[in-house]
């Protein structure tokens, strides 16, 4: 799903300025299965206003720039409940953790276990996040998908936590025997 469809549900909602829609991505309902930036929402929502599927109502700020409050159209609504009918493409994980963990042979065994409590600390914060927003007055689909969240990261936490000593102690065994084997190169006399 492409970031203007994701305005267009985070619009859903209720409407919001450009802010409001970054927040929910940061530490709102999306936080733990989309990311959107800045430099994505409001170039999507530029879009969506001169595709008519947004609106914008400006609210003067004493000493600061207007206030831009987005509202989704009747048109913007059809088009996200089209958009919610497509096929979604592959799941796919992007975490920075992971693929230095994957990497974890080239790592000093300090940086590489800060590396690994690091996403540990992570992976506890955003189930902490999640269990926080979620409120019995949460509509169920949201109730849901905040519970599959919580799921992968219960699992992430308890794999992590039960596997942190092994490959660490392992990874620190792997270094220090390729430390041994390395190549030593002398300078000799030539005798």
């Amino acid at each position: 799903m492409d970031v203007k469809t994701l305005c267009l549900g985070v619009l859903s909602l209720g409407d919001a300025t450009g802010y409001e829609i970054r927040k929910q991505f940061v530490e709102g309902p999306f936080s733990h299965f989309y990311d959107a930036g800045y430099g994505s929402i409001y170039p999507a929502l530029g879009r969506l206003l001169s595709e008519g599927l947004v609106s914008v109502q400006e609210m003067f700020q004493d000493g600061r720039p207007d206030k831009k409050i987005y509202s989704l159209t009747d048109q913007g609504l059809a088009v996200f409940k089209t958009a919610l009918t497509e096929p979604p493409v592959r799941d796919k994980i992007r975490s920075e953790h992971v693929a230095r963990l994957f990497f974890a042979e080239h790592v000093d065994d300090a940086v590489l276990a800060s590396i690994y409590d690091s996403y540990l600390n992570e992976i506890r914060e955003m189930s902490g996040q999640i269990r926080a927003a979620k409120a019995a007055d949460t509509p169920i689909s949201q109730r849901f998908t905040m519970g599959l969240g919580l799921a992968f990261y219960d699992v992430a936490e308890k794999y992590l936590e039960d596997n942190r000593d092994e490959f660490l102690k392992s990874m620190s065994d792997e270094h220090a025997a390729s430390e041994g084997n390395e190549l030593k190169i002398e300078v000799g006399n030539d005798d």
